[in-house]
């Protein structure tokens, strides 16, 4: 097994460095990842893998209509939940997320994605260990050997362990909630009602973006297997839509609140301000940066919607639909509505791309902190100004909502 990065980093700087100073400009070491990882892979020396899966499921899209569906498991038994827990890898630093991840070994099976609506064995079992709440025992046999394969980090590659394909699965015992086996055989019920059913329940999103992924949700005959891609912001578009049905007819919140979170490479800020629905998610990516790796400036990217949302995909990303989704789920807590602004800023060193849940779980921890309460957006703005490192005329410049709120609503200008 080769734990290749795409960067080339001199020894000399390693040397100088030990982990302890980011001398590369990296967000992790990549050493202290291969050192993590690499003894567990060397435990596989056969076609074959056994332990505990989270339980995990990772669905391709390359090769639409016809996809690999890809149960996986790290080579260890036990308590692995964490594996598959964005808000635990919230607590985690960057090499133990990433060796904990890439040590996921995948075995692929392909299918069409209409196989999800009369399932063979094999993809039966899978949707079982979407849903199921607890790790699964697993034993995985593959018809070509992983030893061959490669881990590439790159500033293109999600944290991923290596695939093989896989020959034959069995699982250990599956335990799944009742309310979950209800949605799955009820095969009357829209997979947007058995979601958010579910996400009332407590289920939370990045479990039900697995389940819908292997297609065990939804009319019978119109059951799809979706690539995992999709199915993310699937789930966060749609349980974020629900949740503005019942916001829109509350109250609106009497302040400006500001909030603001600071993690390793990146800066997270919100604006929740007096009104009725409209939505802007912006980021700005720092020469460095995943995805500004060649740039000589900071790129700023916003997208925007009114009160009856948009018709078209954000040009900005999944990101947009995660952090829609974390803004719904304050108000709601709250009672009230309000005009979210959100940007984020992606400093250098950060450039590694680990997945929209990263904005999701940050926004969600940023609103369980209290905010600021201030009395006008001019007001919000020069405090987040003593926050941000990129000139504030240059978001100003691209926000859609600062400039409604800057002007006032229509009602104003009809009323003079």
């Amino acid at each position: 097994m080769q734990f290749k990065t795409s960067f080339n980093i001199p020894a000399s700087l390693c040397i100088k460095c030990r982990s302890a100073k980011n001398l590369c400009g990296l967000s992790y070491c990549p050493i202290l990842v291969s050192t993590m990882v690499t003894p567990k892979f060397e435990r596989q020396i056969r076609n074959e893998v056994s332990g505990s899966s989270p339980p995990s499921v990772f669905v391709g899209r390359f090769g639409y209509p016809k996809i690999k569906v890809y149960p996986s498991t790290p080579p260890e038994f036990g308590e692995t939940g964490s594996y598959e827990t964005p808000s635990e890898w919230m607590k985690m630093d960057m090499e133990k997320f990433l060796s904990m991840r890439l040590s996921m070994l995948r075995g692929g099976m392909e299918i069409s994605v209409k196989n999800a609506s009369t399932p063979d064995g094999k993809l039966l079992d899978t949707q079982l260990l979407s849903m199921a709440s607890k790790p699964v025992d697993m034993e995985m046999i593959f018809s070509k050997s992983m030893l061959s394969s490669k881990i590439v980090l790159s500033e293109y590659t999600p944290p991923m362990g290596p695939a093989a394909p896989l020959k034959n699965i069995s699982y250990g015992n599956v335990k799944i909630e009742p309310y979950v086996e209800r949605a799955f055989n009820d095969t009357d019920l829209r997979a947007v009602k058995a979601i958010y059913d579910l996400y009332n329940r407590g289920v939370d999103v990045s479990r039900l973006s697995k389940i819908l992924s292997t297609g065990a949700f939804g009319v019978k005959e119109d059951r799809r297997a979706v690539p995992t891609r999709w199915s993310i912001t699937a789930v966060d578009k749609n349980v974020s839509d629900l949740n503005l049905k019942t916001l829109k007819g509350m109250e609106t919140v009497d302040k400006f609140e500001v909030f603001v979170r600071k993690t390793s490479g990146n800066l997270f800020m919100g604006i929740m301000a007096p009104g009725n629905w409209q939505f802007e998610w912006g980021e700005a990516w720092f020469p460095g940066s995943t995805w500004n790796t060649w740039g000589s400036d900071a790129e700023v990217e916003i997208d925007y919607e009114g009160y009856d949302g948009r018709k078209d995909y954000p040009g900005i990303g999944g990101c947009y639909y995660a952090s829609r989704l974390a803004a719904t789920e304050y108000m709601l807590k709250r009672r009230r509505m309000a005009i979210p602004l959100l940007w984020r800023e992606i400093y250098p060193g950060f450039n590694l791309p680990v997945g929209v849940w990263y904005v999701r779980e940050n926004l969600r921890e940023m609103f369980n902190t209290k905010p600021v309460q201030l009395d006008d957006i001019e007001s919000c703005i020069l405090y987040l100004k003593t926050q941000m490192k990129i000139p504030v005329e240059k978001w100003l410049s691209r926000s859609t909502i600062y400039r409604y709120l800057k002007a006032g609503s229509l009602d104003r200008y009809i009323a003079a």
